[in-house]
């Protein structure tokens, strides 16, 4: 199994429409992989799941992310990095079990100018400490809600060549 996590909280963000259009391109290349918002954590995570506990509202999260092979985590910008809940998320899961020597693709994504490259940069240190290999074409979709048409998908021809270009690397990974 393989994982694509949405890397914020927040109730229909761009961030989600993403991770449902790289589901999308990845199944349809015959890619299983599941999705995990992370809008569905326990409300309560950082009193719940934190040093050692572990909740029966995260232990379906937990299974799921012990048994993916591979990664793609959609990376919005929140003050110039990634969101907290992402940090909470990955402070949660079991250490080492969960990301040890997985794999993982990062996508920045932002509706301002540069994509979050500051906030990937972030993440993949993080990814490095917990010894995850990151795949190294990240992709950075700033303006986010410009890159996208009312069904949620890429209309931008660059982007998109880009995007099925980390897809087909993604599938190989």
């Amino acid at each position: 199994m393989n994982l694509i996590i949405s890397g914020t909280n927040r109730e229909r963000s761009n961030s989600l429409k993403i991770a449902k259009y790289y589901q999308q391109e990845l199944q349809r290349r015959g890619e299983s992989w599941e999705l995990l918002s992370l809008s569905d954590l326990p409300e309560d995570i950082t009193v719940t799941d934190l040093y050692g506990k572990r909740s029966e509202a995260f232990k379906p999260i937990q299974a799921k992310v012990s048994a993916a092979k591979k990664f793609v985590f959609i990376i919005p910008e929140y003050n110039g990095s990634f969101p907290g809940i992402l940090k909470v998320f990955i402070d949660a899961c079991s250490f080492p079990a969960s990301f040890f020597h997985k794999k993982a693709a990062l996508v920045g994504v932002s509706t301002g100018k540069y994509g979050n490259i500051r906030g990937v940069d972030h993440f993949t240190g993080v990814c490095n400490y917990m010894r995850m290999h990151v795949l190294p074409l990240k992709i950075h979709l700033s303006k986010v809600h410009d890159e996208l048409d009312n069904d949620d998908q890429l209309i931008d021809e660059l982007t998109t060549k880009f995007v099925q270009e980390q897809i087909d690397e993604i599938a190989r990974f």
